[in-house]
């Protein structure tokens, strides 16, 4: 509603206009911003606190996707297209403040693919780097740069940038994962390229198992020269990382904030597995309730075991394996765990942290 001063129209201050700007000669402008317009000029003076905000104005919104209720539509995506006619058979899962552009959040894609029995998904490779978490199936696999990888439910695994890859399913059951990409990031720098391979799969190269065998055991090859800012390995199976999370937490108190939280980590240089995109996997003891906290990175999550509630600002999230989340950038959060439970993470904290931006504020419960 308009405040009305003396039967006119009060000045309205455009977003972001500088507040030492005199609004009553405002009016008297316009012929000069009209003109400057014609010549593809604008003037900052009226948009830059909406340019350099006082605090993060995260475009995405808290939101959640229940397994169950998107399960049946993965199901019936089946009936509707093949693998072989779409390419890559996923529902996107779109930010409810970002509908129609394929974003969870403003830098991040997530979706989940469904693969049948027999299916097989083409190679290709492109510029984005992409993350697989494996949410339900077993031994269906994924070939990455010449090397095959059996997956199963809770596995990470990684699609390096201009790496080949194609994924099939030899077993009895449908296999589910959530596809998480860069591909927004690739894109606001015009950046992208995508190359499709001229047969139904990649040629292997290499034994399955040999990146765990050679980056797996806290060694190195003597020789080896990094060849890529990704992890050489590219599956960390969740048999491993998870009593890895359970070994921490039986040798530590947990953290008020996070519960016990821990990140995939590239071995060769001791960073992110990816350049591009955290991941992380997080356990939250049963009864634990994180103390608020809040960072700048826009954060996905997945549950992967247990129950529980999450507070994202003024909003109340119940949860239960496989559900997905998200929080947005600078929103305070709390997680509240029923019985033991685990969340796997991502987000774009590593290239905020590379361009000196990534923030976090821990807030006394």
């Amino acid at each position: 509603m308009k405040h009305i001063e003396h039967g006119q129209d009060a000045p309205q201050q455009p977003l972001g206009i500088v507040p030492t700007v005199d609004l009553s000669a405002e009016p008297g402008r316009q012929e000069f911003y009209q003109r400057a317009d014609g010549k593809s000029l604008a003037p900052l003076w009226r948009v830059l606190h909406g340019l350099v905000t006082a605090t993060p104005q995260p475009p995405c919104t808290a939101a959640q996707w229940k397994y169950r209720e998107v399960r049946p539509f993965l199901m019936e995506a089946c009936e509707q297209i093949s693998t072989a006619e779409a390419e890559r058979r996923v529902l996107v899962l779109e930010n409810p403040s970002l509908r129609g552009q394929s974003r969870i959040t403003q830098s991040l894609f997530c979706g989940l693919q469904i693969i049948l029995p027999g299916e097989v998904a083409p190679p290709h490779r492109h510029v984005a780097s992409a993350l697989r978490f494996i949410v339900e199936g077993r031994d269906a696999y994924t070939a990455v740069g010449g090397e095959r990888t059996t997956m199963e439910a809770g596995d990470f695994v990684i699609t390096p940038s201009m790496t080949w890859h194609d994924h099939g399913n030899e077993s009895d059951a449908p296999m589910v994962w959530v596809d998480g990409l860069d591909m927004h990031i690739v894109n606001m720098m015009a950046a992208s390229f995508r190359d499709s391979y001229p047969a139904a799969t990649h040629p292997l190269v290499r034994p399955e198992g040999a990146a765990a065998a050679e980056f797996g055991s806290n060694l190195l090859p003597i020789d080896h020269q990094p060849g890529s800012l990704a992890s050489p390995i590219f599956n960390y199976p969740y048999r491993a990382t998870r009593e890895a999370l359970h070994r921490y937490a039986r040798a530590a108190a947990p953290d008020a904030w996070h519960g016990y939280k821990m990140k995939y980590i590239n071995p060769v240089t001791g960073g992110w597995a990816m350049p591009t995109i955290s991941t992380w996997l997080q356990h939250l003891p049963k009864g634990l309730k994180t103390a608020p906290y809040r960072a700048t990175d826009s954060t996905v999550l997945v549950v992967v075991e247990g129950s529980g509630t999450t507070r994202i600002g003024d909003q109340h999230f119940s949860w239960q394996p496989h559900d997905i989340l998200v929080i947005p950038s600078w929103v305070e959060h709390q997680h509240c765990a029923d019985g033991d439970a685990v969340l796997f993470g991502y987000s774009d904290r590593v290239v905020q942290e590379k361009l000196g931006f990534w923030r976090e504020e821990k807030i006394n419960g």
